[in-house]
């Protein structure tokens, strides 16, 4: 008995089985595709050709999102004390130093989507690094969430920078917005997602760099696009 819904099956039968989308046509598929009750997120996931047991083969950044991925997120900001109004009056929900590092180890709860911390603060998070870590949410010059200028990276996270990390298999996620947002700027935020992704590209890595890209709404098939 098949688990998939009525929804994806009327959705699946607009796919075109074998064929490769442009990103542009890609785009208009999902928006001709049956609709849930909620906003679904549409997001891209690429298979890259990378060797990830490899340091110098590691795919990690940040890319702003022209329109912004449609989603509220939570920032966390370690800092000193004479730094938390900047932070907070940026917009970060959760500012801190030692008081929220303690909270946090005892716990063990992290009540945010997203961290940065000051130059000065990284070695005090070292008592709660493993569950930051865990969650993914240690701070990373590569997506540049360790900085001196927390109330400017709070502002450039609201609006639309995201952080990406290729997983234990080789593969990239992001969420590039929403259903509802017209075309023209999905297709903006996708191709500045994949515009980075291409610059990122490990100088050891050989071979095909992307192995295969698609497109998905929520519980959606998946619409396989050529980004080359």
């Amino acid at each position: 008995m098949s688990l998939r819904s009525k929804r994806y099956k009327e959705a699946a039968k607009l796919v075109e089985p074998g064929k490769l989308y442009s990103i542009e046509d890609g785009v208009k598929l999902l928006k001709q595709m049956p609709v849930t009750k909620f906003d679904s997120a549409i997001e891209l996931h690429a298979r890259l050709g990378i060797d990830v047991k490899q340091a110098n083969q590691l795919v990690r950044g940040s890319v702003n999102l022209p329109h912004g991925a449609g989603k509220k997120i939570r920032i966390a900001v370690f800092c000193s004390d004479d730094k938390t109004k900047e932070a907070k009056a940026a917009g970060a929900q959760v500012v801190g130093g030692e008081e929220l590092i303690k909270d946090i180890q005892s716990t063990k709860k992290c009540d945010f989507d997203i961290a940065i911390a000051t130059p000065e603060m990284m070695k005090l998070l070292a008592p709660i690094a493993k569950i930051l870590g865990q969650k993914g949410l240690m701070p990373n010059p590569k997506t540049e969430t360790i900085t001196p200028h927390a109330g400017e990276a709070v502002k450039k996270l609201i609006a639309g920078k995201v952080g990406f990390k290729a997983d234990d298999t080789g593969n990239v996620h992001m969420a590039v917005g929403r259903l509802s947002f017209e075309e023209s700027k999905l297709i903006d935020n996708i191709k500045a997602f994949v515009d980075v992704l291409k610059r990122t590209r490990p100088a050891a890595a050989k071979g095909t760099y992307f192995r295969s890209v698609t497109l998905t709404s929520s519980m959606g098939p998946a619409i396989r696009v050529n980004v080359i």
